[in-house]
């Protein structure tokens, strides 16, 4: 087992050694991305990166530890992921490189092709021969060699429902076999492929989620529940191995997300696991290509925690999870794919201080053996420290954030980048590797990302208590986090500054703003400065969902979206900007960096430019990546490096 893919790593890998991670190795995306063994352990499929960028499907034969296949695309196609169909073929969805962009966006295109590389089709979209449309995979029908299960759908048409098809996976041939009971739903097969639960967005009813359900395929759709956008809800993940009962991540009944199992016919839940603190998510087990039972659960506040169940029936396959976690303590660990008879699993091990590493278990010798690292120049000795911290709001609440910190340095008196997440409504940070954070700190630099009210994974409670406070309490966290570390002794009051990308542009500036003695510079990246534009400008107020959701996040209110817009109170700022954009942003147009740059040349106040013509709401091309953090060094050095250390 230990000599799986070794001849090919070998070269794969070859020339990676490094005394030092430079930006290039950085802004390097990961050169090995996805690997899947075939359900009776023959092959081995995995996708890596070839320094040009294109991504290659190679296909590995376990026995003579050969390459049999080599797949990839030209010109602007590319391979998104890919799954085993049967034993002997697999399914491929395919991105593109679309319009200007040079992030690579899926185009709705699922492709087949053996092991050997031959008999290969496109199933689904404009290029396949018999289904037009495109499709994503619902269920693979383990049971079933020829056939999986799609859910098609037509974006150009606006509110189409979607079909869900049973697809030939040999001629791309498809029968439909159900109808979406709802515009814009997302469908929920049990366990014999029958799309029994759907889960939708009435977007003419305030974002009210809607979970329909049907008993069996003859039986027709009935409404089960409606949440609405700011209450509890139920979302179904899996029909059980009995076929009746559904598992799901639920808040009905807690703040945060807890494991629940629901009883469609009754609409009773039954709660499983939760945590006060934080959002929970199931550990499965796993039976012939099914998920079977739920067997733990894992969460992440302080550190990243796995707990088993014990009255639980597959009591094989929760020990095999937790001798996994026993040698890997601290990481996260996922099961990636698995033979049908879980012989050999494929799994995934990371950190917040260790790139994913690929690891073979062999089940009935007990074998672990590692297979490579998804980013192999990343050595984890070379990395900045990334640690959870939890400090008090002015207003009591518990604020979790993350910090990462020099590895060569004393944490005494540092300087300090305030590096507010996204979203800002949903998304958090988590105890992963953030390349931003990374180099900043390997260049001197703490760095403080806060997981400010808002935020997802704390609550319902946790999460609305940040809508229409956009600028004031959820930037109050911001700056509590800040003075935490100043009187911890880790940072110097003097040298700190703000850097962020789309809200957290918005969130660098309005702090800045709101603590002009306190920000010694800001870096807005894909920000949001104006939140009147947001009404007019992007593609957000393009849906009514997306109205919907403006109106909740930030409100109507012209007073209050003046008063918490940074661009209408630059008198107010004397930290130094830097603006960075992308041409073809689109959630973010940049309409707002050049309004902002019109502003602050008004005041003859001090800033610098950075905008790509060919990138959208953020930066994919590594070039562009390196010359961003180039610059924005060279701006943090000036304001608050060693040199203006008071």
């Amino acid at each position: 087992m230990r000599a799986i893919l070794l001849g090919w790593l070998l070269v794969a890998c070859a020339g990676v050694q490094a005394a030092e991670l430079t930006l290039e190795d950085y802004a390097r995306q990961s050169q090995f991305l996805e690997i899947e063994i075939s359900p009776t352990g023959k092959y081995l499929a995995a996708t890596s990166r070839s320094d040009e960028g294109n991504i290659y499907l190679n296909v590995i034969d376990i026995k003579s530890n050969k390459i049999i296949s080599v797949r990839h695309f030209t010109g602007r196609d590319s391979i998104g992921s890919i799954d085993w169909a049967n034993s002997e073929r697999l399914l491929l969805t395919l991105v593109r490189d679309i319009g200007a962009l040079e992030q690579p966006v899926a185009t709705g295109e699922i492709f087949a092709v053996d092991a050997d590389g031959s008999n290969a089709r496109m199933l689904t979209g404009y290029r396949a021969d018999n289904e037009k449309t495109p499709a994503q995979v619902i269920n693979y029908l383990p049971e079933e060699d020829k056939f999986v299960l799609i859910v098609t759908s037509t974006p150009s048409r606006r509110g189409s429902f979607s079909l869900v098809k049973r697809l030939n996976i040999e001629n791309g041939r498809a029968r439909q076999i159900a109808r979406a009971p709802m515009r814009s739903s997302g469908m929920i097969t049990d366990n014999d492929g029958i799309a029994r639960m759907a889960v939708g967005e009435d977007q003419e009813n305030d974002n009210e989620m809607v979970l329909m359900y049907r008993k069996d395929e003859k039986s027709d759709w009935q409404t089960l529940r409606r949440y609405g956008q700011r209450d509890g809800s139920f979302t179904p993940i899996a029909f059980l191995p009995d076929n009746k009962r559904v598992v799901g991540l639920s808040d009905t009944q807690t703040d945060t997300k807890a494991i629940s199992i629901m009883d469609p016919e009754t609409g009773k839940e039954e709660l499983l696991a939760h945590h006060p603190k934080v959002d929970v998510a199931p550990q499965f087990s796993i039976e012939d290509g099914y998920l079977k039972e739920v067997i733990g659960a894992s969460y992440e506040y302080d550190l990243h925690e796995d707990v088993f169940f014990a009255d639980i029936k597959d009591k094989t396959f929760s020990g095999y999870l937790q001798s996994l976690k026993a040698a890997f303590p601290g990481k996260k660990i996922a099961i990636n794919s698995a033979t049908r008879d879980n012989s050999i699993l494929v799994l995934t091990t990371r950190s917040a201080n260790h790139p994913p590493e690929f690891y073979l278990f062999d089940t009935k010798n007990n074998q672990l053996s590692f297979l490579l690292n998804g980013r192999p120049w990343m050595k984890p000795e070379l990395l900045a420290e990334t640690k959870a911290v939890i400090y008090k709001s002015r207003d009591g609440l518990d604020i979790h954030a993350i910090l990462t910190l020099p590895r060569d340095k004393k944490a005494e008196n540092l300087p300090l980048i305030m590096l507010p997440h996204g979203g800002p409504h949903g998304p958090r940070d988590v105890l992963e590797i953030d390349t931003d954070a990374k180099v900043l700190a390997q260049h001197g630099y703490a760095v403080l990302q806060p997981n400010f009210r808002g935020s997802g994974g704390f609550g319902r409670s946790f999460l609305q208590a940040g809508y229409q406070n956009w600028g004031t309490t959820m930037i109050n966290d911001m700056t509590d986090g800040v003075m935490h570390l100043v009187e911890q002794g880790i940072v110097d009051k003097n040298r700190v500054c703000a850097y962020g990308g789309s809200y957290g542009g918005y969130a660098a500036l309005m702090s800045a703003v709101r603590e002009p003695d306190l920000y010694k510079c800001a870096v807005g990246f894909v920000g949001v400065f104006d939140l009147n534009l947001m009404y007019t400008d992007g593609d957000i107020q393009e849906r009514q969902s997306g109205i919907n959701y403006l109106e909740m996040a930030i409100g109507r209110d012209q007073v209050q979206l003046d008063a918490q817009s940074p661009i209408k109170h630059l008198d107010k700022l004397k930290a130094p900007v830097f603006i960075i954009h992308g041409e073809e942003d689109r959630r973010v147009p940049i309409i707002h960096a050049n309004r902002l740059r019109e502003e602050l040349e008004k005041r003859n106040h001090p800033y610098e430019w950075l905008v790509k013509d060919k990138e959208g709401h953020g930066f994919y091309k590594p070039e562009n990546n390196v010359e961003r953090w180039q610059k924005m060094l060279a701006f943090f050095d000036k304001y608050i490096g060693e040199t203006e250390k008071n």
